[in-house]
């Protein structure tokens, strides 16, 4: 997510301030001029692509040594898979101790722990449960840590800032995943260990950017009682899924997310289609990252009141451009739709995310980015799982193509039943109302009016 620069005590947040940087009113979309003049988003942009790099190192690594002692490809899948177990199966609960600190100290604290664990991970010889249980060990730090990071972007970052250095940390991921698992993978079969060195190294190097290049501040919310974790996590859950505007969203961004996982995940059985290959299977797996590109240049394009505006459309394009490939159409007409569904798709996400920001007190930043990020994963798994248990009994262009049916479908009920313009303003001036409040009242004692 994204964040801003400038002094920013606790409860006076929400409106992030600026520093040297005057983005005009009005439709005019933010440029990357006005998002990089931001210098500690600088550092914790910088921070963040660091330890996204560094992680595809570990997962190329982790993978390919676990197999070359084994021989197990179980085994190496869930060695690659572990490194996502946290979100699954518990990441809002994690996410919520971000709540509890500085951001900056929680990042920090995780990249240094994360670094460690790592560094121990690369010792010669490690035995196989050390190296899995180190993993696990450095798993759960992802969590809290991006929690805080999404957290502090959306202090750093405001309006359609928010918006566009969204779409360019999105594009910037897409990009750290290809050139993380490609010069993994050239790094781990020279030596897997140098690999998990320089994992290790990015989260040194994310350490110094954010305590050299993010200013300390104090916790967010420091007059809320605190409870346990759990029943923290419950309230963040009962906000965003009580609200009137969070909820759909929520639900939006999961659909959507889950529909076009889909071509993706099954892009290996789907391959021998068209004749199979490695060829075949990368090209359909890398369409969705090339299309979320195309997405955030769009965004970038795009003023803001013309993003609310396509906002209806391209939810039911994604879906509607997969329905096409129960056509059956050439390998070039399918690539062609996957990209432009994928276009789709991340063109919508951004401005979604931006509005879900609006709606946030600023005592449950941490735990309701957590919820969203936590959702997107256990959507992703699921999505794959259950579309690859049909593939085993039907044709992968048939699956593919009926599940984007069923998208199609839920997302016109999605737009049919959206937020009014009325509803959405009432939401954010109530939620400024809140951040400026010197208590911020939690979801589970007054609910967000319905």
């Amino acid at each position: 997510m994204s964040e801003k620069l400038g002094e920013i005590e606790a409860g006076e947040h929400s409106r992030p301030v600026t520093d040297d940087v005057d983005v005009d009113a009005g439709d005019r979309p933010a440029t990357f001029r006005d998002v990089f003049g931001v210098a500690e988003y600088r550092a914790l942009f910088g921070a963040a692509v660091l330890s996204w790099v560094g992680d595809y190192f570990a997962k190329v690594a982790v993978t390919f040594l676990v197999f070359s002692n084994t021989g197990s490809v179980l085994l190496s899948a869930i060695g690659f898979a572990i490194s996502y177990l946290p979100w699954v199966a518990g990441g809002p609960v994690l996410a919520a101790l971000a709540e509890r600190y500085p951001y900056r100290r929680v990042m920090i604290i995780c990249d240094v722990t994360r670094m460690a664990l790592v560094g121990l991970m690369a010792v010669p010889q490690m035995p196989l449960p050390g190296l899995l249980l180190l993993l696990l060990g450095a798993s759960l730090l992802t969590p809290p840590f991006q929690a805080a990071r999404s957290a502090m972007v959306a202090q750093l970052l405001s309006g359609d800032q928010y918006v566009v250095g969204l779409s360019f940390q999105n594009m910037a991921g897409q990009a750290a995943q290809v050139a993380g698992y490609a010069v993994g993978g050239a790094v781990t079969a020279i030596d897997p260990q140098v690999a998990l060195l320089i994992n290790a190294a990015t989260f040194a190097a994310s350490t110094v950017l954010l305590w050299r290049g993010v200013r300390p501040r104090p916790v967010p919310v420091t007059h809320v009682e605190r409870r346990s974790l759990l029943r923290e996590t419950g309230d963040g859950l009962g906000l965003v899924f009580g609200h009137r505007v969070m909820r759909p969203t929520a639900l939006v961004v999961f659909s959507v997310v889950g529909i076009t996982i889909v071509p993706e995940g099954l892009a290996a059985a789907w391959a021998p289609t068209y004749g199979g290959g490695s060829q075949i299977t990368g090209l359909l797996m890398a369409a969705l990252p090339i299309g979320a590109v195309i997405g955030a240049i769009v965004t970038r394009m795009t003023g803001p009141e013309r993003r609310l505006r396509l906002l209806k459309p391209l939810l039911l394009a994604g879906p509607l451009l997969l329905v096409g490939v129960l056509a059956s159409p050439p390998f070039p007409v399918v690539i062609t739709l996957v990209l432009l569904a994928a276009a789709a798709v991340n063109t919508v996400l951004v401005p979604l995310n931006g509005l879900f920001v609006q709606m946030l007190p600023n005592a449950y930043r941490a735990r309701a980015f957590g919820i969203m990020l936590g959702g997107i994963q256990l959507t992703h798994a699921a999505a794959v799982l259950i579309a690859g248990a049909f593939a085993e009994r039907f044709p992968v262009p048939l699956v593919v193509g009926v599940w984007a049916l069923g998208g199609l479908l839920l997302m016109a009920v999605a737009v049919t039943t959206w937020p009014t313009e009325e509803v959405i303003k009432e939401e954010i001036a109530h939620a400024a109302a809140l951040n400026r409040g010197p208590v911020p009242v939690p979801a589970a004692s007054q609910p967000v009016a319905t």
